[in-house]
């Protein structure tokens, strides 16, 4: 029986219409494979979680015709830095020297959502995709010719949907990859992390604070970043607390006010305080089911690798399955996909993430001292510098991961 006489539906199922998930179906759509999209909310998420692009996202997103666009509503950071609490500027970081390396040489800081946004209109002016809201995947069963989804409706209804493939980007708490079996493996990070939106300018008040900036502290480190419309503090939290207490408005601005001392209360327009992870699932690929985003691996957001490396995989992903779909290759095509991104993941994300964690929250004095001394050896060294942010702008693992490929 040839691919086009099977009852399975000549169609992939994206599960999740998050940032990964849509870029996996508008890859899938340029490609000419038709795509259903199921997302559990009533809308897409219009949330305040990442908003980093880094530069080989961005390139990857350039043929999508999204990037004017983002970067209008963005902004475009060239510089950013490791500070300390007392002693100010540590080492100041130059995207600018990627140059040649991408078409991006910065990071931009731009909302989840406006990216989301941008990807739904091209999908729903394609005749090849659909997006289908107020639905959840909370099973799978698969075998040799395609996928079966239990799919829940709002109203508790459920019925199954069948696919050729099925690309899960279900996030966190992914059902699919808990009805499949996969470990996720790691650990909880003991601290709460607590997210506060402000309109207060902090590069008004605080001297040569870049956009993007990481404050090591032994007490309390912290994360500033400027976002087009506010700026986000991230500070490290007892886990003890509870989020009442956590996020109780007196406590807030006590923090907020030795972090930066000013006259009048801040204005916190949105806060929330969320436990963090450091898991990566032992396979991303199960059969026919494919794992991308966070279903897949989970890191701290020092570093804003998390929603990047997502899209990333979606990319690669599609890569291979484009070729598997057009029979070029056969299914094991996609063990190769397992071993790029989580090589890329391990390597790259969770070492690079755990180690800037690690490095900012140091209560050592002497362990400080070599910490800062080596970030200003790097950026006071051309060739040491650009290496430097070839790695945390994530170009150097995709050219890592591609020479698995071609071994």
């Amino acid at each position: 029986m040839t691919q086009t006489e099977k009852t399975v539906p000549q169609r992939v199922i994206v599960v999740g219409a998050g940032p990964v998930g849509l870029v996996a179906a508008a890859s899938l759509a340029r490609e000419g494979i038709p795509v259903t999209i199921l997302e559990k909310s009533r809308d897409l998420p219009k949330d305040l979680r990442a908003s980093t692009f880094h530069s080989p996202t961005m390139d990857m997103l350039e043929p999508f015709g999204v990037m004017p666009g983002l970067i209008e509503k963005g902004l475009v950071c060239q510089h950013w830095q490791f500070r300390d609490r007392e002693e100010g500027v540590i080492a100041t970081y130059d995207l600018g020297l990627l140059e040649g390396a991408t078409n991006y040489p910065y990071r931009l800081q731009c909302e989840q959502w406006k990216l989301t946004e941008a990807l739904r209109d091209i999908l729903e002016a394609s005749d090849s995709t659909e997006l289908l809201y107020n639905l959840r995947a909370t099973g799978v069963t698969q075998d040799d010719d395609g996928v079966t989804l239990t799919v829940q409706h709002d109203d508790g209804s459920v019925e199954e949907m069948k696919a050729a493939y099925v690309i899960a980007c279900d996030g966190a708490h992914s059902a699919l990859r808990k009805a499949l079996d996969v470990p996720f493996e790691g650990m909880t990070i003991p601290e709460i992390f607590l997210s506060m939106s402000t309109t207060f300018d902090f590069g008004a008040a605080i001297p040569d604070l870049t956009p993007i900036a990481y404050l090591t502290d032994p007490q309390e480190w912290a994360v500033l970043l400027r976002t087009p419309s506010l700026w986000r503090v991230l500070l490290p939290t007892d886990p003890n607390m509870s989020e009442e207490q956590i996020k109780d408005p007196a406590l807030m601005e006590k923090r907020l006010q030795a972090l930066c001392p000013k006259e009048g209360p801040y204005d916190v327009v949105h806060a929330t305080a969320y436990r963090v992870h450091q898991r990566v699932a032992k396979s991303y690929v199960a059969g026919r089911v494919f794992l991308a985003g966070d279903s897949a691996h989970l890191n701290n957001p020092l570093g804003g690798m998390g929603m990047n490396g997502g899209v990333h995989d979606a990319v690669n992903l599609v890569g291979k399955l484009a070729k598997i779909w057009r029979g070029e290759s056969g299914l094991e095509l996609m063990q190769l996909y397992d071993a790029q991104r989580r090589k890329a993941c391990i390597d790259t994300v969770q070492s690079q993430s755990i180690r800037n964690r690690r490095m900012m929250a140091e209560t050592d004095p002497e362990a400080r001292k070599a910490y800062h001394a080596e970030l200003r050896e790097v950026v006071a060294d051309p060739e040491k510098h650009r290496a430097f942010v070839m790695r945390s702008s994530m170009i150097q693992s995709l050219r890592d991961v591609e020479a698995l490929e071609e071994a």
